[in-house]
């Protein structure tokens, strides 16, 4: 996991192994029974990919970036307990925390508190912020890096969204991709867009542009991400050789398969998707459009969904009157948000309720000054 611009405040650290003990109805029982307690002081914020015992505990479900801002949107919320990944408790920081929410409450800050600290994400982990700027300094002996914008993908450290802003870069949210290389391209010829080659890759196709202006940097390659000079000098979007573990398992032959066994069937994916994937589906869109999608067909409908396998799951559950398959013939997981589980989500809330917070999310604050530069920069173009 890629905290380096995250300080953990320390706390008493209670057994996890003892909650763990307990079953699923005592640990709801207790988890609401602080929920209780705190009241609209408490904000649990749950990922669409959280799993459903804990997703029925929060009190708002969504993406990662509608969570951060329904949280700093509360004048209530004294304390935000994150059932998501660490990234995304670094952005509600940010957000939350931000300069004249702070003046807002007098300086009080809003503790963001992960259950399990372990609860990472892959894709973000694949671009490290001395990566980055690696990359930056080398791109320059070849290009001018004032014709280059820095969009980063929200999934990812604070730190890079701060490179972001520092770079006159942006951040960007699967459905605001588009939107945010639309802003780049009038301000730059180039873009560097990290962590995840995919949606990059399958937002530029849709504008019209070439995979041929679009090499792939390889940020454990020794010289200029294995590309050459030339093909760089050539490029418009240069696309970070990182991507999404769950959303990479899917294959062009999952949705033949599909389509032989139920010719009506449409096929739903996420743009972190590989574009031989992306390309053949009937829909492609972030999750909150895929979600719309399902919830606004007609009844009789039928979807093969390549996205995580709890939100799948769920909707299969909540839209009975459609038929729902998983697009993989293989369980296919956020393993990392798996780790936030009851007994997890009760440790930290009791603790908090004690007044010993336990694994609170701090970004510092010049990480996250710039870094907010860039996610304002998003919320503008969205």
């Amino acid at each position: 996991m890629n905290a380096t611009n995250a300080v953990l405040e320390p706390g008493p650290r209670a057994d996890v192994a003892t909650y763990r003990s307990l079953g699923d109805d005592a640990l709801s029982a207790r988890i609401q029974a602080v929920r209780n307690a705190i009241g609209s002081r408490l904000m649990l914020l749950g990922h669409h990919y959280q799993q459903d015992e804990v997703i029925r505990l929060c009190d708002v479900r969504g993406d990662s970036h509608q969570l951060s801002q329904t949280a700093a949107a509360s004048r209530d919320c004294r304390a935000i307990v994150f059932c998501g990944v660490h990234f995304m408790a670094e952005t509600a920081d940010i957000l939350v925390n931000r300069p004249e929410r702070l003046a807002e409450r007098s300086g009080e800050r809003v503790p963001v508190i992960l259950p399990d600290l372990a609860a990472g994400c892959s894709m973000a982990d694949m671009a490290a912020i001395e990566q980055v700027e690696s990359a930056w300094s080398e791109l320059g002996d070849v290009i001018d890096t004032h014709d280059v914008t820095p969009v980063t993908y929200i999934n990812s450290a604070a730190g890079l969204k701060a490179f972001c802003g520092k770079h006159g870069g942006i951040v960007c949210t699967s459905s605001s991709a588009a939107a945010a290389l639309e802003w780049a391209f009038a301000r730059t010829r180039r873009v560097l867009f990290f962590p995840d080659q995919h949606l990059g890759r399958n937002t530029a196709l849709k504008m019209g542009m070439s995979t041929d202006v679009m090499p792939v940097w390889d940020p454990y390659e020794a010289d200029l991400g294995g590309l050459t000079a030339e093909s760089l000098r050539e490029s418009r979007v240069i696309l970070w050789k990182g991507h999404c573990s769950v959303h990479q398992v899917f294959r062009p032959a999952h949705v033949r398969q599909f389509r032989e066994r139920i010719p009506d069937i449409k096929i739903l994916v996420h743009p972190e998707c590989p574009r031989e994937v992306n390309d053949l589906a009937d829909v492609s869109g972030s999750t909150g459009a895929i979600i719309r999608a399902v919830e606004q067909a007609p009844a009789g409908t039928r979807w093969a969904i390549g996205t995580e396998l709890h939100l799948v799951n769920r909707l299969k559950k909540e839209h009975p009157e459609q038929e729902i398959h998983f697009l993989a013939p293989i369980v296919c997981m956020c393993a990392t948000m798996y780790r936030i589980d009851l007994a997890h989500l009760c440790w930290s809330l009791e603790n908090l309720s004690a007044g010993t917070a336990v694994n609170v999310i701090r970004v510092d604050d010049e990480t996250a000054r710039w870094a907010l530069v860039a996610l304002d920069r998003m919320l503008q173009v969205r």
